[in-house]
């Protein structure tokens, strides 16, 4: 499948897994409802960053669920940034590297809703890991596979003040600029990296097997196994970092008023989600994973007609996603122990300007280019992390 049509609903239906969850997790056994009239759900990570020349945008649509024909109203309060009525913005300098406490609130004024969350903006010295040597490896669906993100991390990275770098990865497509790799495949899910095995896969690259599954369990069996991934295609080299950006392919199919159903299929990518991250850690247990938020898609309902005609829709997405971050939240927020961290690629990403006119949840070069800013800014606090860590040696 290419990176343009994973997501054409009749094969979505009849290819994907098919069975759920039974049990859901305490916190997971009752999700609220979705917003009625006059309701709205607000969602903030517990972090996002910045590095000073890399604009970085808080775009408010993406983080409240409203009824289709609500208007909610934002205030933002943070010591750093501007905001107008659709978004927080931040052209950070090098004199505001440090910590700034962000509020939004959001609010229904007709009917009197409001409801108010907060993050911690992270700017990051320029230079942080300048004197660093890193391997970064990108895992993702369609969104990776079409390289523009991935592109957009190596063109930052390739200015002064960043660590000696190389990419890991054996899928170089004719998108990807050069130096750049990654395992990135339209369609793919987690539970695919997990479980999909072709013993006569006749090159790196095809999409006909995970990279991470070998024939190496008991008997010949295939089973994941990083370390052999490892050793086979990153010459021994573990990586430093590993970036995952999936969850579309996982859950777009799923109906937001279906809330049993909903809930019991977000548990089961969970479930595959940690299974691969488990299998990092163990392969690379000095590997920082970072979990992209999954991204939401373009606000015209013009472009789901376009790709999907009457089978699917912009607001069930819509709430689906915002559902599915709610819980991708719950489920890796405080695992910084394990490795794990967040990464909020949803909210620099403008759902206007970074689409096209005819695309659901592709976005333009723009709204790629925000991804990988995302990613790269989460990568160099990680590098200043552990540069503070070697200078209190």
């Amino acid at each position: 499948m290419t990176h343009n049509s994973f997501l054409h609903l009749p094969r979505l239906l009849s290819g994907l897994w098919l069975g759920f969850a039974i049990s859901l997790a305490a916190q997971d056994a009752k999700p609220p409802a979705a917003p009625g009239a006059g309701g709205l759900r607000l969602t903030l990570p517990p972090m996002m960053y910045a590095v000073p020349g890399v604009p970085m945008n808080l775009h408010f649509p993406n983080t409240v669920l409203v009824a289709p024909d609500a208007a909610p109203a934002f205030v933002v309060e943070c010591g750093v940034g501007q905001a107008d009525s659709n978004r927080w913005t931040l052209a950070a300098t090098a004199g505001q590297v440090g910590r700034h406490p962000l509020s939004l609130k959001a609010s229904l004024g007709s009917v009197g809703v409001a409801e108010r969350a907060q993050t911690v903006v992270q700017v990051v010295p320029p230079d942080a890991g300048k004197s660093q040597d890193i391997a970064l490896l990108i895992v993702g669906d369609s969104l990776t596979h079409a390289s523009a993100y991935p592109n957009e991390m190596a063109r930052l990275l390739a200015q002064p003040g960043n660590p000696k770098w190389r990419m890991l990865g054996t899928h170089r497509p004719a998108s990807a600029a050069e130096r750049v790799a990654h395992e990135g495949y339209g369609g793919w899910t987690w539970s695919r990296f997990n479980t999909l095995f072709n013993p006569e896969r006749p090159m790196p690259g095809y999409t006909n097997s995970s990279p991470f599954v070998a024939a190496t369990g008991p008997q010949g069996k295939p089973q994941i196994d990083v370390a052999s991934y490892i050793a086979r295609h990153c010459d021994g080299r573990a990586p430093d970092f590993v970036t995952f950006l999936l969850g579309i392919n996982d859950c777009f199919r799923l109906k937001a008023d279906d809330a049993a159903t909903l809930g019991a299929g977000i548990t089961q990518m969970l479930q595959q989600a940690d299974m691969l991250l488990a299998a990092f850690h163990k392969a690379a247990p000095q590997a920082e994973l970072g979990i992209g938020l999954t991204t939401p898609g373009n606000i015209r309902d013009g472009a789901f007609v376009a790709n999907y005609k009457n089978l699917y829709t912009r607001a069930n997405w819509r709430a689906v996603q915002h559902r599915l971050v709610e819980r991708q939240l719950a489920h890796f927020r405080g695992r910084e122990a394990e490795g794990i961290y967040i990464v909020p690629t949803e909210l620099n990403l403008d759902i206007v300007a970074g689409y096209p006119d005819n695309n659901a949840v592709h976005p333009n070069v723009a709204g790629y280019q925000q991804i990988g800013a995302s990613f790269y800014s989460w990568l160099k606090w990680r590098l200043a992390e552990r540069d503070r860590h070697k200078a209190a040696r």
